[in-house]
C-alpha cells in the first residue's frame, strides 16, 4: 500500500505560498495531505477551506496556524508530523517578512530583527527540524532569489557564506544583526537592503545542509534546493520594481517550482543549489549593488 504523502508550506496565506499550496492540492492524490501554515488563525482557516474547496482541488488540505519567528513552534509542528505521519515529503519555506524600498537606511535597521528572524532563524529552524524528518524521494525547497548568489555581497564577506556549515552561516547571521544594532554594518562591507544579504544567507544554508546530505539523498531521489520564481506580481514584491510589464501571477510562478517538487528524476546539477526555472544559477554570480539600485530584477 502506498503511504500518503504529506506537503508543509509556510507564508501560504497569500500570494506566492497560497499558489503552491493550490498546485500541491490539485496535482497530489486524494489521500495526500496538504498543510496551509500562516500566523493568523481566521486567515489559515479562510484559506485552506478555500483551496479545499476549488473544483481542481484533489489532495486533503489542511490549515495550521505556525508563527515561524517561533522556533520551538516549528520544532512541534516538525514532531507533530513525525509521530502521526512518521516524515514529511514536500517541505516548502516561503515566509518572508515585507520591506520597502524607499525605507530608511534607520527604518531598515529598526526592522532588522523582524526581517532575519522572519527569512533567516525561520529557515535555518526549517532545515534543521524538517531535514531529519524528510522521507526518500522528498523535496526540501527554501523560497529565496536571484539575489541570493554570493556575488551580490562585498567580497570582504564572502568568507563567511562559501563553503560554509550551517553553523558558521547561523553565526553570520546574527554577526550581521549585531552590526546593524551597534552602527557598523556599512562599514563592514553589509548592504543597506535587508533582503540583499538575507538572501545570500538562505541559499548559504541551504547549501550547507546539502553538503551534508548530498551522497545518501541523491541515491533516494530527494532534493534540497533554494527556488527563485522570478518576477511575481504580489504586495510583496510589487514595490521593489518599476516595470511590472512581465510579473508572473502567482499561480504562473508557482508552476516552475511545482515542476521541480513533482517530477520523479531528481537531477543532480539541482542538488543544493539556487534553481530558476529549472536551471542552477551560479553561485558566484552577480555584483554588489548600489543604493540607487533599489528597483531590482529578480
Amino acid at each position: 500500500m502506498k503511504t500518503s504523502r504529506i506537503a508543509l508550506v509556510t507564508g501560504a496565506n497569500q500570494g506566492l505560498g497560497r499558489a503552491l499550496v493550490e498546485g500541491l492540492a490539485a496535482r497530489m492524490h486524494p489521500d495526500d495531505l496538504v498543510l496551509l501554515t500562516g500566523r493568523s488563525r481566521q486567515r489559515v482557516t479562510d484559506a485552506a477551506q478555500e483551496v479545499a474547496e476549488l473544483p481542481g482541488t484533489r489532495a486533503r488540505v489542511e490549515g495550521r496556524v505556525l508563527d515561524v519567528t517561533d522556533t520551538d513552534a516549528i520544532g512541534r509542528l516538525a514532531e507533530e508530523l513525525r509521530s502521526r505521519h512518521g516524515g514529511v515529503d514536500v517541505v516548502i519555506s516561503n515566509a518572508v517578512a515585507r520591506v520597502l524600498p524607499q525605507e530608511s537606511q534607520e527604518s531598515q535597521a529598526a526592522r532588522a530583527d523582524e526581517f532575519i528572524d522572519v527569512s533567516n532563524t525561520a529557515t535555518h529552524a526549517i532545515l534543521r527540524s524538517f531535514g531529519p524528518l524528510l522521507r526518500p524521494g522528498g523535496r526540501l525547497l527554501v523560497v529565496a532569489s536571484s539575489l541570493g548568489t554570493l556575488g551580490h555581497l562585498d567580497p570582504r564577506l564572502h568568507h563567511l557564506f562559501d563553503g560554509a556549515s550551517l553553523e558558521d552561516v547561523e553565526k553570520a547571521v546574527e554577526s550581521w544583526r549585531s552590526a546593524i544594532h551597534h552602527g557598523t554594518a556599512q562599514d563592514a562591507g553589509w548592504p543597506v537592503w535587508l533582503n540583499v544579504p538575507s538572501k545570500v544567507a538562505q541559499v548559504a544554508a541551504v547549501r550547507a545542509l546539502a553538503a551534508e546530505r548530498r551522497d545518501g539523498d541523491l541515491a533516494t531521489g530527494t532534493l534540497i534546493a533554494a527556488v527563485c520564481p522570478g518576477m511575481v506580481d504580489t504586495a510583496t514584491s510589487r514595490p521593489w520594481f518599476s516595470d511590472y510589464s512581465q510579473a508572473q501571477s502567482p499561480a504562473r510562478a508557482a508552476e516552475a517550482v511545482l515542476d521541480l517538487i513533482l517530477t520523479e528524476h531528481v537531477d543532480p546539477a539541482l542538488y543544493g543549489e539556487l534553481v530558476r526555472f529549472g536551471k542552477a544559477l551560479d553561485w558566484h554570480e552577480g555584483a554588489p549593488l548600489l543604493e540607487q539600485d533599489r528597483l531590482l530584477t529578480p
